[in-house]
């Protein structure tokens, strides 16, 4: 692609690649977010055991995480958007990372509650406001594969987190593991201090030609900020934007959850073949957002449009992520029935980078906080999750009705997607 000519520009000059400084920390965080995050979903039955939980009372312990993300999503994204995505970023991080260390000093329901909800309130801003970076950094036609990759990152992380678990289980027990983990987060909050700028404008590796090639991207206002709240809750696209966030995250959320003990209890599995086997959804999920980060541009050109394009992935997939379902609860044999559920989570991961990219299109400047109010809305589905099913399984005694539930979030989410218009801006909009 050529260089765009623009005042005082050297034609010859080669544009530097400084940009892609964003993607790799979004990348890396993504990982170190879905790694806490799932951790306690393999150390569920040491936890369990140890603060003498049920399965309806582990529910709210899984539900605190995602209430509290879900309540600080909104308000994370607009500090992103006032105040820029690195103070925010460096915040959170150390404040969730001290939060995942908490978590081995509980000792009961109440405790462990407490240190999930603040743990929690830190991760609300992580995809909010690196999705508010990538707005800034990136020009509009890499946008979409940068949230592929990111994805990408945080569903791999989030798949080999339960094996990795066992792992450091064995050596120094689940305690010591969430330790572990929270130092890793604090590391990364020291290279982004140095490294990372609020806006190419502001980074020395970036030089005219590259200036060019980002163009024109919402900036960082450093001061207040009015954001359009009548015309954002008056839009039908924002409206199901937020419903099909709240009903993809509804299911998955059982993937970052109930997944290994589902392995155990209601397939009967050990420990070891559990942690084995839970790789395989969040590792498809991965090659989800991978691969529609890599396909939308050029499907976008066959439809016409990235609206069509977005549209087509995102209810395409939903139907089958729902006949996967159905599909996997008639299966008995282990491995086909978890690579099942592994395209189930493919499918699902179609619509992740696709929702993140229409933030970025119709939110424009108020991207953060369009990204956080969808993220609330999201997470106020994967509150809900965690401990309908629980109570679910403790009422019937096998996870029949947990997994159907899935399906019917899947089905809705399905319609939401022809019914909106997934990239003209809402300054725009009429």
């Amino acid at each position: 692609m050529a260089t765009p000519l623009i005042p005082g520009l050297d034609p010859a000059q080669k544009p530097t690649r400084a940009r892609y400084t964003v993607i790799f920390f979004a990348m890396l965080l993504a990982i170190l977010a879905y790694v806490d995050r799932v951790a306690l979903s393999m150390a569920a039955p040491f936890v369990r055991k140890d603060l003498n939980l049920d399965t309806a009372q582990m529910g709210w312990v899984f539900s605190t995480f995602m209430l509290a993300y879900a309540l600080f999503g909104p308000a994370s994204g607009w500090l992103g958007d006032r105040w820029g995505p690195k103070r925010v970023l460096l915040f959170i991080v150390a404040w969730w990372s001290l939060g995942i260390a908490a978590t081995a000093l509980t000792w009961n329901l109440a405790s462990i509650i407490v240190v999930q909800f603040l743990f929690g309130a830190g991760e609300a801003g992580c995809f909010p406001n690196l999705t508010k970076a990538i707005s800034i950094w990136l020009p509009k036609n890499e946008r979409v594969r940068a949230q592929g990759f990111m994805w990408t990152c945080a569903r791999l992380g989030g798949a080999f987190t339960p094996p990795i678990m066992m792992m450091l289980i064995s050596y120094m027990t689940w305690r010591g593991a969430f330790v572990f983990f929270a130092g890793l987060g604090l590391v990364w909050t020291l290279f982004f201090l140095i490294f990372f700028k609020n806006s190419p404008r502001e980074h020395p590796g970036v030089n005219k030609a590259e200036l060019a090639v980002i163009g024109e991207t919402p900036v960082v206002t450093g001061g207040k900020i009015k954001v359009p709240w009548r015309k954002l809750i008056g839009s039908r696209t924002v409206w199901l934007i937020w419903a099909q966030w709240y009903l993809v995250s509804y299911p998955f959320t059982f993937f970052l959850t109930w997944w290994p003990t589902y392995l155990m209890e209601g397939r009967g599995l050990t420990r070891e073949d559990a942690a084995g086997w839970a790789i395989f959804p969040l590792t498809f999920a991965a090659a989800g957002s991978f691969s529609v980060g890599m396909f939308t541009g050029p499907l976008a050109r066959v439809v016409g449009s990235y609206r069509n394009a977005r549209r087509l992935i995102g209810c395409v997939s939903m139907l089958s992520a729902a006949l996967l379902v159905i599909l996997h609860m008639k299966t008995e044999a282990i491995l086909p029935a978890v690579l099942l559920m592994g395209c189930v989570a493919f499918f699902t991961d179609l619509t992740v980078p696709t929702a993140w990219s229409t933030c970025m299109d119709v939110g424009g400047k108020y991207t953060g906080t369009l990204s956080g109010t969808m993220n609330l809305l999201g997470n106020l589905g994967s509150f809900t999750a965690p401990l309908a099913m629980g109570y679910m399984v403790r009422s019937t005694g096998n996870w029949n009705y947990a997994i159907y539930s899935t399906v019917a979030a899947y089905l809705l989410a399905a319609i939401c997607w022809p019914l909106m218009d997934p990239e003209t801006p809402l300054e725009g909009a009429k």
